[in-house]
């Protein structure tokens, strides 16, 4: 078994936490007063703006636009173009968002993965100082072992096995 190569010995600075509060506070309070929530039922029963659609939705717009005598007065170009026009704003939004949590999803997943492999590697390695008796090991592995109580075989501690992967 070798030591997955560490990849994520990094941690953020005080700072940098700061900032990026500070990014989303701002975000958030640029969404607030326009900000709408759905429930469940209007996510899944209200009429969905897709590829196909926008360019309905634009054609449908300069009908309006150019046609407004054949539509009752509440059905106005002037509303559905603000709607369009929020719809592509966000649009654009949501696909860096996409990226940005996609970004934070992996980094925070490979930071657990790490943490978590090297803690089973630890956990292993205390097993086996308990084992050779090593003072104080015994009471070390007891503790990690509470984590695996009543799983594997017979409801032992039986921990996973740390990942082995080829340091480069």
């Amino acid at each position: 078994m070798t030591i997955q190569n560490n990849r994520m010995d990094v941690v953020l600075s005080n700072e940098n936490i700061t900032k990026m509060k500070e990014g989303f506070k701002l975000i958030n309070s640029v969404l607030e007063p326009i900000a709408q929530g759905l429930t469940a039922t209007e996510r899944q029963t209200l009429p969905k703006m897709d590829v196909s659609n926008k360019s309905f939705v634009g054609d449908a717009i300069l009908a309006v636009k150019n046609n407004p005598d054949f539509l009752p007065a509440y059905l106005t170009a002037n509303a559905m173009d603000n709607d369009y026009q929020l719809y592509l704003q966000l649009d654009e939004f949501l696909g860096l968002t996409e990226t940005l949590l996609e970004k934070l999803s992996d980094t925070q997943m490979l930071a657990g993965s790490e943490a978590y492999s090297n803690a089973l590697v630890a956990y292993r390695l205390f097993g086996s100082a308990a084992k050779a008796g090593l003072n104080g090991a015994d009471s070390v592995y007891d503790k990690l072992a509470s984590r695996f109580a009543g799983q594997g075989p017979s409801g032992s501690s039986t921990a996973p096995a740390a990942p082995a992967t080829a340091t480069a």
